[in-house]
């Protein structure tokens, strides 16, 4: 059963005062709101304001949730928010304040809130929270980390105005070929990724290992394990930590989950698990040396949900791309150990530290709701002691067909009771009638392809 919202924490005005203090030159900061789509929307305030940001919140108006992902209103979402256009109060997330050394203002993370402090149920974080609370009633801290996979090109297009890879700030080099896991390639990109750690460090951010990913100007970048609201919080800040670095280096960070049609799809990767109430890990295995029914159970759980849950995991018409090619890329409800072709992937490693990754989603997609159906649907399948169905592909027929194209995912979630449930119905409703807008907007509009191929020839 899911709880009911309850007031998430906010921030101390302490962390307003340290920051002040730390930083006594800083003039400005950016204070973020996540919006459906994992776009920031927000202001810039000035040094003097941000103590009243802390003591008595910011308004803006929810129908910052009602925009399409380039920032128009979708009507058909604008018309169920119904609070005539009025603000609601955002609060300064806890452990989000920082600095930013790209742009020397400092940055927040805001959540938002409703009537009489009950928070919005249109912001992603806060469905999160729910979910997060819901395992906590039922005895488990979630504990997670998202793998961040991007390109860099650069700002100037090639000679047929198409995107293209970066440079090397070392070098100069324009980056070619694969290259896969190439050492060289990262030293080449040293300036830029050193200029990164030092504006993770100065925001508390906990980036880690950084490797060449398999296609040319194509990176990955980990981040530590931790608790999963503030694993959702990372990716949201290293995507903007990202594109504010790479534009001093003549660089533009790419999130799309497609951009090359030739070359590896982006994704972003969510490893899960779940820690009892004296910090041990409950996918651990058991002491026979199996695997953990309570993990297999979360498996089961995801699987019988997976089908619905894709708009969330693949929420644009580029996402759909990445599926064309499966290379890593698994479009499947499917399972395994050690097997990176499944949807559903247990690394292999210490049987204590036991857990699963989800696969699918695109780097394209909400982190918050990627989290929020992720975790929501493992507890489903805790509490029905589902069991996970068979491991690889043989196992897909005992559940719903997953969608084969963006329309069919819009289509499934706007009927799915089990989203519903887990995102809450307001968010719901509003996620899937922005995204029909978005699909019904591109499904009019004339492309350049299609002059090429039609436009003398039929």
């Amino acid at each position: 059963m899911t709880p009911s919202f309850i007031p998430p924490p906010r921030a101390p005005l302490s962390e307003a005062l340290a920051f002040l203090d730390g930083y006594p030159d800083v003039q400005a900061i950016d204070i973020v709101l996540n919006d459906l789509h994992g776009v920031g929307r927000g202001k810039i305030i000035r040094r003097h304001e941000l103590e009243s940001l802390f003591t008595s919140g910011r308004g803006m108006p929810a129908s910052l949730f009602a925009q399409d992902v380039s920032g128009h209103d979708v009507g058909a979402a604008i018309a169920l928010i119904q609070d005539g256009g009025g603000d609601s109060r955002c609060w300064p997330v806890p452990q989000t304040l920082g600095y930013q050394t790209a742009t020397g203002r400092g940055m927040v993370l805001l959540q938002m809130e409703g009537a009489e402090g009950v928070p919005c149920p249109l912001d992603p974080r806060n469905a999160l929270l729910v979910q997060i609370a819901r395992a906590q009633a039922m005895g488990f801290t979630p504990m997670g980390a998202l793998e961040l996979e991007f390109y860099l090109v650069d700002k100037e297009r090639d000679a047929e105005g198409r995107p293209q890879p970066a440079r090397a700030p070392m070098t100069g080099r324009r980056l070619s070929g694969t290259n896969c896991m190439s050492v060289d390639e990262l030293d080449e990109m040293a300036p830029f990724f050193d200029a990164v750690y030092e504006g993770a460090a100065a925001l508390d951010l906990p980036m880690e290992s950084l490797i060449s990913e398999y296609a040319a100007g194509q990176f990955e970048l980990t981040l530590r394990y931790r608790d999963l609201a503030r694993a959702a919080d990372d990716i949201f800040r290293s995507k903007r930590l990202l594109r504010t670095t790479a534009r001093r280096f003549g660089m533009e960070a790419c999130f799309m989950s497609k951009p090359f049609s030739q070359s590896s799809g982006s994704g972003m990767h969510l490893h899960l698990s779940l820690t009892d109430a004296a910090g041990a890990n409950v996918f651990a295995d058991t002491a026979e040396g199996m695997l953990s029914p309570v993990m297999l159970n979360a498996i089961g759980g995801i699987r019988g949900s997976m089908a619905a849950s894709m708009l969330v995991l693949a929420p644009v018409l580029n996402s759909w791309r990445r599926f064309a090619a499966t290379v890593y890329s698994p479009a499947s409800n499917t399972w395994g150990t050690e097997d990176r072709n499944v949807a559903l992937r247990i690394p292999a490693g210490s049987g204590t530290s036991r857990h699963f990754e989800h696969r699918v989603a695109g780097v394209d997609a909400n982190a918050y709701l990627v989290a929020t159906v992720t975790l929501g649907a493992a507890l489903d399948g805790i509490e029905a002691v589902t069991g996970p169905g068979a491991e690889g592909s043989g196992g897909e027929a005992a559940y719903p067909p997953m969608p084969r194209s963006w329309l069919e995912a819009i289509d499934l979630f706007e009927a799915s009771g089990a989203m519903k449930a887990l995102l809450g119905a307001p968010l719901h409703q509003l996620f899937a009638a922005v995204k029909r807008g978005e699909h019904d907007a591109l499904a009019t509009r004339v492309t350049d392809l299609e002059w090429q191929l039609y436009g003398t020839t039929l």
